[in-house]
């Protein structure tokens, strides 16, 4: 896919966030690890398909609480969700989903999908009371069958779109 860079980023940082190493992602881009990036460059991160090219992406409104998944622009389905409290908010802009894990362990549920912004993710829980609630420290909180919903349905590379 491709990546335009933002004002303040790095290879370092963007290879953090795309959970890639970073001299891949200099290797891919004729780059080397500490080249200077001018903000509005376009680079490639390799192992990813580009957003565009998919038919689903995922919406997500913090203050409705809902994740609505698209199909070809046509919401398709709408889920309940849990989103990042007073001090710790979800993070609002555009993102996609870089990589998974199943049954990921503690909090998270049966199923973790990794945001490109390190430590964020739409996750499943082990409190579902908590769904419809901001209590979270910024992730994307879901029913465990309902994440295990979506990761069937969407794959790496899939736009999420996080709005207040």
């Amino acid at each position: 896919m491709t990546y335009q860079v933002k004002p303040g980023e790095t290879l370092r940082s963007i290879a953090k966030d795309f959970r890639i190493a970073p001299e891949l992602l200099a290797q891919a881009n004729g780059l080397s690890v500490t080249a200077a990036l001018p903000p509005g460059k376009t680079i490639t991160i390799p192992g990813l398909p580009e957003p565009s090219s998919l038919p689903y992406r995922v919406a997500v409104s913090r203050s409705k609480r809902k994740l609505g998944l698209y199909r070809n622009g046509v919401l398709i389905k709408q889920y309940p969700i849990a989103v990042g409290r007073i001090l710790y908010a979800t993070p609002t802009g555009n993102f996609v989903i870089v990589n998974r894990q199943p049954n990921p362990g503690g909090p998270y549920g049966k199923m973790w999908l990794s945001l490109s912004k390190t430590g964020y993710g739409i996750h499943g829980t082990n409190n579902p009371s908590s769904i419809g609630q901001a209590v979270s420290k910024g992730c994307v909180r879901m029913f465990n069958k309902d994440v295990l919903e979506l990761s069937a349905i969407i794959q790496n590379g899939t736009a999420v779109s996080i709005t207040p």
